[in-house]
């Protein structure tokens, strides 16, 4: 539903008097934007009649001698004609479009038109200037405050009580509430300026930056998963941990916003300012089979468009994909100018680069650095020895022919093992045969791994052959143990004197798709080879030596076969290993185009057969394959070491950039006009002379003459603190958005902002410790209906903490919560089968333990398609969200009554006020009480709590099972000193305490 801002009228936003004259932009242009702009708005693709209502120009206009509004003179103004009418067929709105302006309204816009229809422009595309500030109190904000509330005829709310002031603070400052001994000191403090001390000790705690980075992820879409199908998880913690330091850093907004938005295109970025970028690669990336990586990309440049509007000016430019705005002027054309800065970032749309999407960014450091060079100089090293032996080769080829010819006649001889011994690590039964081979039965474990010791007879042993055998005794006649007959060799491994053979696979007769032979040399147990679908059939391989092995009679030769791949029982049924000493050259076929080649002089060879030759040549040279080989594991130890490497997803720009068209209807396929860069036509335009790209873009939105980036921040953070802003419609400043309700304090706030060097602490500074936020939240008779959402700020604020600061508020008041900034995300607590559900069993839910349990919430790992559990009123991070609204559901009791991390957080803090309270019940209580509220209770408080302490003790006596699971939830151990009944009953007590009204609210 459209937000209505006839309702933020009727609020005492902005309420004139009979006698006063008609303002248009505070009282006209709301009525005419919920009730015209529909068909005589923004949007050319629905206008009707040609009547444009939303400038000054087209309701002005005067067309067949009608005038839509006749200034001065209402009787011959056709709106207020028709707005007037009792006839269907003459009546606007329509009767059909369910819209009835209400008889107020009416005689409004008819006063406005007979007053002369003043016009003016919407408040918030006009830049904001520092208002003149009443003089008489000491602080701007309390001053400003309290002009209006003269207006109004009420008076401010004394400060509230030292405690609550600080529980508010420490709260919203930090997300957690003071500790006993911050608050007996600020308690013990009496100087003037002890709370502005207090103040900015928590500014510069490091807890600053991690309360201040949650309402930023909110507004980045930051999640650990991609989302849609599949939700595979990514590393964009390295960028949330930025934004943490940029906020314990104080880094100035406007700085702020250029790292994010163009870090890249600044002149040699620092790898800090490549992370920034990151805030624009939080978006979901959809990886589903079939996807169009384009039409992804498309989706990807609308979010950044979208999200850059709503973060820094407060603009639903949603509205303008397919149309023009209905409300706004913010054309389609606007829209796609604005969207051409990010479309041109070096991204294909797919999901391209291993659960993230290119372009990437590898963080390494010094030591990983330093390796990866090293790596890089061997694997040049070994290429460098390759190339020159190459060279040295090439001198022999014309000898290797000729020995080729004599020796291809000669057929190779192959020498059949007989083993001495051969077993099973699983325990199956392998038994030699007549023929030399060994039949495998017995057991057919998942795994397994063959030992087989036989001597050797040869001298100078160069190769070995391997033979699966078929058996009327397994699946489909074998030659494996799997029911289908299949087998997968993950590896082989021979060793001659004790030492391993290095292994070159030559042939097999057969491959199966995906699994060659040579994978049995990869080093890899989760590779291999098979023979599917050739059943039944006899196959072998041949592998040879790298060196030739010395026979030194008799000389035992070990042969280990592993079966350790993903493919379970796909064992060897019946195999037999044979060993020759024959030329290298004899153990690889000929191949017939080879032999074409060499039936042509050497001098008379055409270049594809000289290169024919040549790679044969090198195939069976054993020193190049040998160097080959070499050169193949530098290259995958230092492809293994990069790819080890942490890497997160950043923005850079492609080389040749992209034409950016108009989409018709949003439709990605559907291209109509080009467009180049550009912005919205209504603000300030961009810098002349400075080039079209992100970085300008970025500045533009941080200059002096934008109207609309300080007052939407501003906004923000008042939001923080107040839980409303002073635009309550925080993602909509525009005309169908709510008028500011203070509107000479946002502008004040606004200037000082951006005059102060976009200082942020400085702008909490400000507004923490002015009056206006220190007052008692009491409501004074007659305010809850008058003022019901202290809109005026005539009290304090106060309301419902939301479900991640009332998870670490529980660690906190426990003693449970493990302090350490940054870092990979944590899974705690949650119950089973959430993920699976969700997942159709395709995802594990796998939790963590120990330190990891007792993080702050944001560093809770965040799975795109089912949120975390415990966080009830958050946004969903599948799209930018800078207003989230405060919630009771049932949900809450659900989770702060019975969650694991909240049982666990009461009894840890029933030992708490068991241990450090003192020896009677009411000490202990008192100081359960003081943790979790930051108030010591008044004798009223004790007294419900004994007697509720009193009934536990009753109830966990006459049932000690329950007491005793009770105390056994978490992971952490029930101190074994503390009797149970009374432990539990203390537990809880301290649940009690951990939902009361104070508890669950910010004071």
């Amino acid at each position: 539903m459209l937000f209505s801002p006839r309702l933020a009228l009727a609020l005492a936003v902005v309420l004139s008097a009979a006698a006063e004259e008609v303002d248009f932009a505070t009282q006209v242009q709301p009525i005419l934007s919920e009730y015209c702009y529909h068909c005589h708005g923004p949007d050319a693709g629905t206008r009707e009649a040609e009547l444009r209502l939303d400038t000054k120009e087209g309701a002005y206009r005067v067309k067949d001698g009608l005038a839509a509004i006749h200034p001065g003179d209402s009787t011959t103004s056709e709106v207020i004609r028709r707005v007037l009418s009792d006839d269907p067929e003459v009546v606007m709105p329509p009767p059909k479009s369910k819209r009835v302006i209400p008889a107020a309204d009416k005689e409004l816009l008819k006063r406005w038109v007979d007053e002369g229809a003043k016009w003016g422009e919407h408040w918030a595309f006009v830049a904001p200037k520092r208002p003149e500030v009443p003089g008489g109190l000491p602080h701007p904000i309390e001053a400003l405050v309290g002009e209006r509330l003269k207006k109004e005829k009420l008076s401010p709310a004394p400060e509230a009580p030292k405690e609550k002031l600080l529980r508010r603070v420490s709260l919203d400052l930090t997300g957690l509430p003071p500790t006993a001994a911050e608050l007996d000191g600020f308690l013990a403090d009496h100087s003037p300026d002890a709370y502005d001390k207090a103040v900015d000790r928590l500014l510069a705690s490091p807890r600053f930056g991690e309360r201040m980075v949650w309402d930023w992820l909110d507004a980045a879409r930051y999640a650990d998963t991609n989302g849609f199908q599949g939700d595979p998880t990514r590393a964009m913690w390295y960028w949330r941990d930025w934004a943490i330091r940029a906020f314990n850093e104080n880094m100035s907004y406007d700085r702020f916003t250029v790292e994010q938005l163009a870090g890249d295109l600044l002149p040699n970025p620092t790898q800090d300012q490549l992370l920034a970028t990151g805030f624009h690669r939080n978006h979901m990336i959809n990886g589903e089979g079939g996807r169009i990586p384009e039409e992804s990309r498309v989706d990807y440049v609308m979010d950044r468009t979208e999200t850059t509007a709503t973060v820094w000016m407060g603009l639903t430019f949603q509205c303008s994909r397919c149309h023009d705005h209905k409300f706004d002027p913010i054309s389609q054309r606007d829209y796609y100018q604005l969207s051409a800065f990010f479309n041109s970032i070096d991204e294909s749309g797919g999901n391209d680069a291993g659960g993230l999407a290119h372009p990437v960014m590898t963080l390494a450091t010094p030591e990983e650095t330093q390796r990866i060079a090293s790596l890089k100089l061997a694997e040049s090293t070994a290429r460098q020895e390759r190339d020159a032996l190459a060279k040295a080769v090439a001198g022999d080829q014309a000898s290797w022919e000729k020995s080729l010819a004599v020796t291809s006649a000669a057929p190779v001889e192959w020498t059949v093992l007989h083993p001495e011994s051969a077993t099973s690590e699983a325990g199956a039964t392998l038994m030699p045969q007549p023929d030399g081979s060994i039949l495998v039965s017995g057991t057919n474990a998942e795994t397994d791994e063959y030992l087989v010791l036989a001597r050797n007879a040869l001298k100078s042993v160069t190769a070995m052959k391997l033979e699966a055998l078929p058996d009327p005794s397994f699946g489909n006649g074998g030659p494996g143990r799997a029911n289908n007959g299949n087998f997968v060799l993950g590896e082989l491994v021979v060793l001659g004197g004790g030492e391993p053979l290095g292994l070159e696979p030559v042939s097999a007769d057969f491959e199966q798709g995906g699994w060659p032979l040579r994978h049995v040399a990869d080093g890899k147990d989760d590779t291999g080879w098979a023979v599917m679908p050739a059943f039944g059939k006899a196959h072998e391989a041949v592998i040879a030596f790298d060196a030739p092995v010395p026979g030194r009679q008799p000389e035992t030769l070990s042969f280990r076969l592993r079966f350790r791949t993903s493919n379970k029982q796909h064992t060897l049924g019946r195999f037999r290993i044979s060993i020759t000493n024959a030329p290298r050259t004899l153990l690889r076929p000929v191949p017939d185009a080879v032999k074409a080649a060499l039936a042509v002089a050497a001098e008379q060879r055409n270049a594809a057969q000289q290169n024919t030759v040549r790679d044969f040549h090198h195939a069976t040279e054993p020193r190049l394959v040998a160097s080959n080989k070499r050169l193949a594991a530098a290259t995958s130890a230092r492809e293994s070491a990069e790819q080890a490497l942490p890497k997160t997803m950043i923005m850079r720009e492609r080389a040749k950039p992209r034409d950016t068209h108009i989409l018709i209807k949003g439709n990605w396929e559907a291209r109509g006009d080009k467009v180049g860069y550009g912005v919205p036509a209504i603000l300030p335009p961009l810098p002349a002379g400075e080039p079209p790209n992100r970085l300008t873009l970025a500045k533009w939105l941080v200059s002096p003459e934008h109207p609309l980036t300080a007052r939407v921040t501003v906004n923000r953070y008042w939001q923080m603190f107040f839980g409303t802003g002073l635009v309550k419609t925080a993602e909509d400043f525009g005309v169908q958005g709510e008028r500011p309700v203070h509107p000479q304090l946002l502008d004040w706030l606004a200037v000082e902002f951006r005059e102060s060097g976009w200082d942020v602490k400085k702008l909490l500074r400000l507004i923490v410790t002015s009056a206006t936020y220190k007052q008692s939240s009491v409501v004074p008779p007659g305010m809850a209906e008058r003022d019901p959402d202290n809109r005026l700020l005539a009290r304090g604020p106060r309301h419902r903490l939301p479900s991640w600061m009332l998870r670490d508020q529980a660690l906190a008041a426990s003693g449970l919560l493990v302090e350490k900034v940054g870092g990979p995300p944590v899974k705690g607590y949650q119950p089973a089968g959430v993920w699976e559900d969700a997942t159709f069993g395709q995802i594990q839910y796998v939790q963590d333990h120990g330190d990891a349990l007792y993080r702050r919430s944001l560093y809770t790992f965040w799975r795109r398609i089912v949120g975390p559990t415990m966080f009830f009123d958050v946004a969903s991070r599948q799209s930018c969200a800078v207003r989230t609204g405060l919630t009771n559901t049932p949900l809450h009791a659900l989770v702060t009554l019975n969650d694991v991390t909240y049982t666990e957080a009461a009894r840890v803090l029933a030992q708490r006020m068991m241990k450090e309270g003192g020896g009677s019940d009411d000490l202990r209580l008192t100081h359960g009480f003081r943790l979790c509220t930051s108030r010591a209770p008044d004798e009223a408080d004790v007294r419900l709590l004994l007697s509720a302490l009193k009934l536990l003790r009753q109830q966990y006596q006459a049932d000690p099972e329950a007491a005793r699971k009770l105390i056994a939830a978490g992971e952490s151990k029930p101190d074994a000193a503390l009797d149970s009944v009374e432990l539990a009953a203390f537990t809880g007590m301290a649940s009690l305490l951990l939902n009361l009204d104070e508890t669950l609210c910010n004071e």
